[in-house]
């Protein structure tokens, strides 16, 4: 499996959000987007994932995957990978869910549009459920009814049983408290560790992606301005703006020198 992403450019109108000269991303790999608030890191994610024409955006470039062109695909056949091959886990994954379905039609029915029998799509969903320790009994809530970590746990349940190649995962945790959150990066880094599941993960705190990505891209105002292995990058930045996300990490003891 190789994802590339060549000369894509992302634009509203005659305003151009992403201008990202380019992406790879490989089988088991993890590759963090890191930038502040309005960079381009979710507007590049919902390209990749052919989500950005729904916005209303134009799309140009090349987005391929093992050497398949995405960007020119038809919606019919963008269902046929999305959620399949490349699947997507957002900030607020509650907000996604169709709130008048029980959580587990909406699983099951993605995998039934994906080829399982109704029968397959349960047996598997169910599965799906405990490999990121969740009781299958919390399909049948509705959104509503779930905490934002379980309703996180069942997104990624979902690309585990949709058996996802690509996984694009859009600030997943930084709506929830950090017990939660080490929760699931735990189950992110299974996801690379027993599935091989490629991820592209989204964020703005350093501190997660030093600890979870092998890479990473520094992202600002829609163009990557540095990137390289994540422990190099972070700890000899070359550029001047990731210096200055560096210099804004919290360190242990400063709240308490600050009060000196």
């Amino acid at each position: 499996m190789k994802l590339e992403v060549r000369d894509l450019g992302v634009w509203f109108a005659d305003r151009r959000v992403v201008e990202v000269d380019s992406l790879e991303l490989d089988r088991g790999e993890t590759l963090g987007l890191v930038g502040e608030t309005g960079s381009g890191k979710s507007m590049t994610a919902y390209a990749i994932a052919g989500l950005a024409p729904g916005m209303g955006a134009r799309v140009e470039g090349s987005v391929q995957l093992d050497g398949r062109e995405l960007t020119t695909l038809s919606q019919g056949a963008w269902r046929d990978i999305r959620g399949r091959r490349i699947a997507m886990i957002f900030q607020a994954p509650i907000s996604s869910l169709n709130p008048v379905f029980r959580t587990g039609d909406v699983f099951t029915r993605a995998l039934q549009l994906h080829g399982a029998s109704k029968a397959e799509a349960r047996t598997r969903a169910a599965e799906a459920m405990r490999s990121v320790s969740l009781s299958p009994d919390l399909l049948r809530r509705y959104p509503h009814q779930l905490s934002g970590g379980q309703a996180q746990r069942i997104a990624i349940a979902q690309a585990i049983a949709l058996r996802a190649e690509v996984l694009i995962a859009d600030e997943p945790t930084s709506a929830l408290d950090v017990t939660v959150q080490a929760e699931i990066l735990e189950q992110l880094q299974k996801l690379r560790t027993e599935e091989g599941i490629a991820t592209l993960f989204i964020s703005h705190d350093l501190a997660v992606v030093s600890g979870l990505c092998d890479r990473v891209a520094i992202m600002r105002d829609g163009r990557i301005v540095e990137r390289g292995p994540v422990r190099e990058t972070l700890t000899s930045p070359q550029h001047a703006y990731t210096r200055e996300l560096l210099a804004a990490v919290p360190r242990l003891g400063e709240a308490g020198n600050a009060h000196a």
